[in-house]
């Protein structure tokens, strides 16, 4: 196979403007007397809403305005709207609700023409917002667009980490990615399970992907799963117990039907004979 390596774009004629817009909320974000839900607000109303961005208490009470355009404008402040995590009975509040209103800029950016598909700003507004909101990251995070978590705050990110196109990071159990890991498009990794009893049985579990690890397009990696160094789950497999290093796993359960060729000298035999869960 031939090695095709991303091209390298000149800059946009806005990048002045993008620059000095990002400047301005990683100021705001770095003053801890900042109220975030206010900063959000603000941003998103001047985003969507500039013709009301500067009076929008008063465009609120306005009666010549539209009924729906008042409440589209509400929807700036996410005081003013309840997201799935709140209603979970294992959130913690105090810590969703100061993650809250960047999980809410960070998805309604995405929603917007400034957003949609425009990469290069978004992926600099979500590497400016995650540290703010996982527990941890890494050096040269990059994140695509439509991509939802549960809480956010239990999420473990490491170095240069690319998550691509409408995934799901269900981090309710907590999710860990090491470096080097690679989320493809559409991809569900999930850290909670529901009985098949009663449905408000749940159990959360640390779900882990190793240093190097891929889970390919439409993959599904369920909660308690351990992906392995440079362990690859293959597109649409559903990874319902652990990955052992090196090995690429695929189908519905996943099974291993390889090693990776780069795995080390001695993978194959160490690996096949390893006590890991997965079989």
């Amino acid at each position: 196979m031939v090695k095709i390596p991303l091209q390298q774009l000149s800059g946009r004629p806005t990048a002045a403007l993008a620059d000095r817009w990002l400047a301005e909320l990683e100021t705001r974000l770095a003053d801890p007397t900042v109220d975030r839900y206010d900063l959000c607000r603000d941003t998103l109303a001047a985003l969507a809403f500039p013709e009301h961005a500067s009076r929008l208490d008063a465009a609120l009470a306005d009666e010549a305005i539209p009924v729906a355009t008042r409440l589209a404008l509400s929807a700036c402040d996410p005081r003013n709207v309840t997201l799935e995590p709140e209603y979970y009975g294992d959130c913690d509040q105090v810590r969703f609700q100061k993650v809250k209103p960047l999980l809410w800029l960070w998805y309604s950016f995405d929603r917007l023409p400034i957003g949609g598909q425009n990469v290069e700003l978004g992926v600099r507004l979500r590497r400016l917002l995650a540290p703010h909101v996982f527990k941890k990251v890494g050096r040269n995070f990059k994140c695509f667009q439509h991509v939802e978590f549960s809480f956010g705050y239990n999420l473990e990110v490491g170095d240069d980490v690319v998550i691509h196109r409408h995934v799901l990071l269900d981090d309710r159990g907590g999710i860990r990615l090491g470096d080097n890991v690679s989320v493809s498009d559409y991809v569900n990794i999930y850290s909670h399970t529901h009985s098949i009893v009663e449905q408000v049985d749940v159990t959360n579990a640390m779900t882990v992907l190793e240093d190097g690890v891929r889970i390919t397009y439409h993959a599904t990696v369920l909660a308690g799963v351990h992906v392995g160094q440079q362990g690859m789950v293959g597109a649409v497999a559903v990874a319902t117990k652990d990955v052992r290093p090196y090995h690429v796993n695929v189908g519905i359960p996943a099974k291993s039907v390889r090693v990776k060729p780069n795995a080390p000298a001695d993978a194959g035999d160490r690996l096949r004979t390893s006590t890991d869960r997965q079989v």
